[in-house]
């Protein structure tokens, strides 16, 4: 029997009108305006509310206490995959950062095998981000430097083992190259090649885009900044229609006039990340790192030599920061976290036959929920 419900009113982001939205068997299946047949009573009245996809976040570390790094069994993938959801991420990339080899492909293994538990809802598993070991020693930041590897084809293979269909998104420093194998091999097995913890000047970079590198790892974060004379990896990203740029819209890792020159260079392959750690969803305090320990204080982590090392601001609530900054429009901070990420490495962002589950109400730039519980009561 086919259910229909109606969506009224609805805000969607690149319309001027307001838009009537069809869902059939919880799936939608129209979007348009005069839609709705006048005898129809299973009507939700949106009063001009934002509709969008969930969010999606490309490098989170962990969360709820749990670094990926550290994975032996499936159930923390389960646990954190549910809180996600929760929280409005419809998808993410477990990102493993430098440590020892044994430890990173321990991880991917449980992550290659993981199988979702479909009677609850949790956000999807993309891929793997694997950032590091191959990157520059000077740009390293929090990574252990005892872990770092060189960037050579052998290195490489060695480092994704049996699985390589399990990774998704590789951060290197091309400059660590120094045969130009890498990028080739690795473009090859269908994963996306981010700079990141790099030197790399105009040139290299330019070349390692040219290679196929398609994105840059935590702009203006472990990188040089800005220059004059010495462009470098920024400013060839910033310049390159075919590359992405994530950032950590916290306001700390970059500051909100930071973001906003991010926005009006690149804004349209711009996409949010939280490189949130472990301690996401579990507040301020002193928690466990590798063999050091980390604060958060007011969502910032950083080790005890005060190294800024990540957050614990989950991805949609950097929404309403880049909002109240002025950075941009709310449209356009949606997308940042929603769209753009989606596009980054190839994932569909049609309204059309997407399931009703994966859908957000936004009442505000800071207030959004899942349209699900709404429809069902």
């Amino acid at each position: 029997m086919m259910a229909v419900q109606w969506l009224d009113r609805v805000q969607l982001a690149g319309r001027d009108r307001w838009q009537q939205v069809q869902l059939t068997n919880g799936t939608v299946t129209a979007i348009g305006t005069n839609l709705i047949p006048r005898e129809c009573l299973d009507v939700l009245d949106f009063n001009g509310d934002y509709l969008s996809l969930g969010g999606v976040d490309l490098q989170i570390n962990g969360a709820l206490g749990i670094p990926f790094p550290r994975l032996t069994t499936a159930e923390p993938l389960q646990k954190i995959g549910r809180y996600l959801w929760q929280a409005g991420i419809d998808a993410y990339a477990p990102t493993i950062v430098t440590a020892p080899l044994q430890e990173i492909q321990a991880a991917l293994a449980v992550i290659h095998q993981y199988q979702p538990n479909s009677q609850h809802p949790e956000a999807e598993i993309v891929g793997v981000h694997l950032e590091g070991p191959f990157l520059n020693p000077q740009k390293r930041g929090a990574h252990p430097q005892a872990h770092l590897q060189p960037l050579t084809l052998e290195r490489v293979q060695a480092v994704l083992g049996a699985f390589t269909t399990a990774v998704k998104i590789l951060t290197l420093a091309p400059e660590l190259d120094a045969r130009g194998e890498v990028l080739p091999y690795v473009r090859q097995l269908g994963i996306t090649v981010s700079l990141g913890h790099s030197l790399a000047t105009l040139a290299e970079a330019q070349a390692a885009f040219a290679a196929g590198a398609t994105m840059i790892t935590h702009a203006f974060n472990a990188m040089p900044p800005l220059h004059h004379r010495e462009p470098g990896l920024l400013a060839a990203a910033l310049t390159d229609r075919r590359v992405w740029c994530g950032v950590i819209g916290d306001g700390v890792h970059v500051h909100p006039q930071m973001l906003k020159v991010l926005w009006q260079c690149a804004g349209d392959r711009l996409f949010l990340v939280s490189d949130a750690l472990a301690p996401l969803g579990l507040g301020d305090g002193t928690y466990p790192w590798d063999q050091r320990h980390i604060e958060v204080k007011n969502g910032t982590a950083r080790l005890e030599d005060g190294t800024l090392c990540g957050t614990t601001v989950p991805l949609l609530a950097m929404v309403g920061r880049l909002v109240d900054w002025g950075v941009c429009d709310f449209e356009a901070a949606l997308a940042l976290a929603t769209l753009h990420p989606r596009r980054a490495i190839g994932l569909t962002t049609e309204f059309i036959g997407q399931p009703v589950s994966h859908l957000l109400r936004w009442r505000s730039p800071h207030h959004y929920e899942r349209l699900l519980p709404a429809l069902a009561k």
